[in-house]
Formats: C-alpha cells, sequence, structure tokens
C-alpha cells in the first residue's frame, strides 16, 4: 500500500520515499533492498517466495536468485539483531524468507490518515515516478485480434521495465483491469501510481492504427498523446516498432514532468531523490548557471544517498554537459568527474541505460573509439532510449565515419522527435551529412534546427558551409554575418565536440574564406572557448 509509514524496533521506513531512520536518524538503504524490506512490512509474519521478492524488486525482470540473496544479506547487516536477539528476516528453506518482527503505531496512523482524506504531514514526501500500462483495447472487437492489443501492453510494459529512475506496476497488476470500466483515478489509487498509459488497437487488413495517451493519475490531465499509422507487414516487428516508439517519447515527458513538479515542491528538507529531481529541471534549462546549480545538488544527493545510482548518473551528465557546451573552468577535473561518477553509475545500477549513457559521453571527450562500447550497451539494454542512438552515432562521427553516423541519429530523432535539446542532434547529424557528401540533406536539417533556434551559431555556421559548397556564395555570406551577430547570444555551442570531427574545422574554414570573407571576420567567428 502506498504512503506507508512503518516503525519496527527503533527503526522507521517511510516507504514512498524510501528512505529509512534509526532513532530518528537516516540511514543509507539501497533501493531494492528498500523495495524488498517494504514486502516484508507489508505481510509481517508471513512466508514471502523467493519470486514473489524478486517480482517486487526487479519488476518482472529476469534475475537470479542470487540476486535476491545480495539484498536479504545487506538488509540483515544493515538492521543487525532483534533487541531480544536472532535476525529480523529468518530464512525459510526452499521457500523463501519471514520477517519476525512486529510492527509499532505508525503504519496504522497512516492507514487511518488516510481513509480519512488527510495526506497528513507526508502528503507528497519524494519517492520514485511509478506508471501503469492499462491494457490496450482492441477497438476493432474482433476476438482473434485480442492477442495483437495485449501482446502490444506487454511489450510497453517490458520496454518501459529498461528505464530504472521509475517504478513499472508489473504485468499482471495492470491487465487485472482488463475489461473493466473503472475510473482511472480509482485504479491508481489501488495501484498506487502517479501516471497511467492508456491505448487502443485498430486493425483493418494490413493496417493497424495505435493510440495511446499519457495522463497524470492524480489531476485527469493528459501529458502526451499520439497515434501511429502503420503497414502491418509482421505482427512482431510492429510491437517492437510501436514499444519503442511509444517509450522512446514518453520517457522524456515522465522525466521532464517529474522535474518539473520537484522545482515547484522544493522545501528545506530534501531527501536524495527530490534532489536528484530538483537537479534535473535545472539541467534541462541549458544555461550555464543552472548546470553548475545543478551539479551541486546532484553532488549534495550522492553524499545524503551514495547508493542511489541516479544521483551519480546526473552528476555525471552535467560534469560531461559543462564541457560539450563550452562553460568548464577546467574541463580536465570536469572530465575525471564526469568519468568516476558515471562508472560509479553502473557499479549500481548495471542495468541502467542512462549509466552507460553518461559513460559513452565521458568517453567522447578523451577517446571516441571506446565511447562505442557503452553506447551501443546503451542500446542493447533499451532499444526504444533515444540518447543511446544519439551516442553512437556521436561517437561514429567523432571516429570520422559520417556515414555510419547518420542512422543512429535518424534512429534517435524518429524515437524522441519533439524534445528541445533536440538542436545539438539536429546540428550533429547535419554535419555528418556534410561530410558524408550529402549538401542539400544538411541543408534540409540545418533548417529543421534553425526552427528551433533561429540564432544559434553552429546551425548558421553548418548552412554557410553547405552555401559555400554548393557555390550560394551570398547565401553563405548572409549566414556568416547572422552567424557573427548571433556570437553575442548567451546560449551554448558545439565547440568542444565538433572541433573534435575529423575533417570538420579545416574543410569548413577553407569554404567560408572562399565565401568571401574577411580573415579577421573568419577568426571571430570560428574561435570557439577551450
Amino acid at each position: 500500500m502506498p504512503g506507508r509509514r512503518f516503525a519496527f524496533g527503533p527503526f522507521v521506513l517511510d516507504s514512498e520515499a524510501g528512505t529509512l531512520l534509526r532513532k530518528g536518524a537516516p540511514v543509507s538503504i539501497p533501493y531494492r533492498a528498500s523495495l524488498v524490506l517494504t514486502a516484508f512490512l507489508n505481510r509481517p509474519g508471513e512466508v514471502l517466495t523467493k519470486s514473489e521478492l524478486i517480482e517486487v524488486a526487479w519488476q518482472g525482470a529476469a534475475v537470479e536468485e542470487g540476486n535476491l540473496a545480495v539484498q536479504i544479506a545487506a538488509l540483515r547487516k544493515l538492521l543487525g539483531q532483534l533487541p531480544e536477539g536472532g535476525d529480523w528476516i529468518t530464512t525459510v528453506p526452499r521457500v523463501g524468507y519471514r520477517f519476525a518482527a512486529r510492527l509499532g503505531p505508525y503504519a496504522q496512523k497512516r492507514e487511518r490518515s488516510l481513509e480519512a482524506g488527510d495526506g497528513g504531514e507526508d502528503a507528497t514526501p519524494a519517492r520514485r515516478p511509478s506508471v501503469a500500462v492499462l491494457p490496450f483495447a482492441n477497438v476493432g472487437g474482433e476476438k482473434e485480434q485480442e492477442y495483437f492489443a495485449d501482446g502490444i501492453t506487454e511489450d510497453v510494459i517490458t520496454a518501459l521495465g529498461r528505464f530504472r529512475w521509475f517504478v513499472v506496476i508489473a504485468r499482471n497488476s495492470s491487465f487485472a483491469y482488463k475489461d473493466k470500466s473503472i475510473d482511472p483515478k480509482q485504479i491508481a489509487r489501488e495501484l498506487g501510481v502517479q501516471y497511467l498509459l492508456e491505448g487502443s488497437v485498430r486493425k483493418s487488413g494490413q493496417a493497424v492504427r495505435i493510440s495511446a495517451r499519457l495522463v497524470d493519475a492524480t489531476t485527469g490531465a493528459q501529458i502526451w498523446a499520439e497515434r501511429y499509422d502503420l503497414a502491418m507487414m509482421e505482427v512482431f516487428a510492429i510491437q517492437d516498432e510501436i514499444a519503442e516508439r511509444v517509450v522512446g517519447e514518453i520517457e522524456p515527458e515522465l522525466l521532464k514532468t517529474e522535474s518539473n513538479l520537484a522545482a515547484a515542491r522544493h522545501t528545506g528538507n530534501m531527501t536524495a531523490w527530490d534532489l536528484v529531481r530538483r537537479g534535473t529541471w535545472c539541467f534541462h534549462q541549458v544555461t550555464r548557471p543552472t548546470h553548475v546549480q545543478a551539479r551541486e545538488l546532484f553532488r549534495e544527493a550522492c553524499r545524503l544517498d551514495p547508493q542511489l545510482p541516479e544521483a551519480h548518473i546526473w552528476r555525471a551528465r552535467v560534469s560531461n554537459g559543462l564541457i560539450s557546451c563550452g562553460w568548464s573552468d577546467d574541463s580536465s577535473t570536469d572530465l575525471q568527474e564526469g568519468l568516476q561518477a558515471a562508472l560509479r553509475a553502473i557499479y549500481l545500477d548495471e542495468k541502467n541505460p542512462y549509466a552507460h549513457y553518461a559513460l559513452a559521453m565521458a568517453c567522447i571527450f578523451t577517446n571516441a573509439e571506446q565511447a562505442i562500447l557503452p553506447a551501443e550497451k546503451t542500446i542493447e539494454l533499451s532499444p526504444g532510449f533515444a540518447l543511446g542512438h544519439f551516442a553512437v552515432g556521436l561517437a561514429r562521427l567523432l571516429t570520422g565515419r559520417a556515414s555510419e553516423a547518420l542512422g543512429p541519429f535518424q534512429r534517435g530523432l524518429k524515437l524522441n522527435p519533439h524534445d528541445p535539446q533536440n538542436l545539438a542532434w539536429l546540428n550533429f547529424m547535419a554535419t555528418a551529412q556534410f561530410l558524408a557528401g550529402d549538401t542539400e540533406g544538411a541543408l534540409l536539417t540545418s533548417a529543421r534546427a534553425l526552427a528551433i533556434r533561429p540564432d544559434w551559431a553552429p546551425t548558421l555556421e553548418t548552412m554557410a558551409a553547405c552555401y559555400a559548397a554548393a557555390d550560394k556564395w551570398e547565401d553563405a555570406r548572409s549566414c556568416i554575418q547572422a552567424m557573427i551577430e548571433a556570437k553575442a547570444s548567451t546560449g551554448f555551442s558545439l565547440a568542444a565536440l565538433r572541433d573534435r570531427i575529423p575533417q570538420w574545422r579545416d574543410q569548413v574554414s577553407d569554404l567560408l574564406r572562399k565565401a568571401g570573407s574577411a580573415e579577421q571576420r573568419l577568426e571571430t567567428s570560428f574561435r570557439h572557448d577551450q
């Protein structure tokens, strides 16, 4: 049950916040260990099977029993002995485990306040966002197509489950509501989730239409909606395609919504998870001051909870971001911090695609060839993770394989077409097209980037080079002039990354000199902060 606090011995566990207190002082508890402990406390004195505990802690992922044993051992070490002696958690041979202690008054008090409609002092504690994917409706009504709608739902649940920063309700819990007319708010309360993903499937011949929408279960507000019209050539390929596209779009929306909520609900008493979410809001403002502020928030989150993977992931990402945007005062130190944070995140959660993405982007600045492996690992873990495809494309571009970079860039943009930060990825794709000899394609891609931000110097630089390559000298000069004027803007640049691309600087410098710009103006235009 969501919203419960459990008191046992000298401990109090807040199951929503995932925080544990011993005699009023916070105790660091690993995330999966907190899920296992909550399962025990929900059913004190009962025997829980190993499969039940694995389902609770890993949300349907296939893991070995040894992983559960590690979490049990960590809990036993953390909790110590019962006041009267013996272990809090006892082993039931060949079956599972049992929690031996009685609970104090916190749980009952919390339940009464919730039943009365009172959120109490912890009405909005920090917790991981949670989402339930309801069974997609078979709009056509043909029973033989029921399997198709169910298959898509299951694929989306599996794909979303690869992202570790939010909780996805297991398949059996979601399918308990299949073909039932129940108010979504009631479903959300019963499942203990903040978000619901609803959808429908209509299949006619070889055509299929998939509609999906993400709603905030507490308010009923629609966060995101999309419709997909696809040709059904082969069932399983289509299911994979739909799952990837749905997940690729709603995962960033969830992240944006959660970080906005954290920023709006800032209080003086913040948990590590609060700090991470507030930091992500600052990070996505994409300015130097907010990046610096985000780094401090992520550092503090790492200090409060060294076992929280997301704190290290975002500390790595912001360190990389300060370098790539040209905002670092000490790129060597920032690079080292980013590498160490990424490696720590992978150690804590090796199946988190964000952790491997953070490592790939850190490697970009040392050895782009070494970035390819962790970048490809992100896609292996989560095929619908747009940033993973972008990282693969960037690593290939920086190792002189412009043509091979185009596919990953295009895939990433298809998976997440509405992200405002696609401005940078469009620029890199245009760069790859230009170096691959597709000047016309580079111009079209640059125009897409220019529509997002008309005054960004890197986009104007690419367009000027393309016009010069096509002997359109007047257009090239116009872009150069606009680029010089755009230098006064306070946005971020791509210099730290673009300068690492083979042949880019020499080719572009030569083309723009041919466009007739004066030497001094060219140097001003091309001199980037290191």
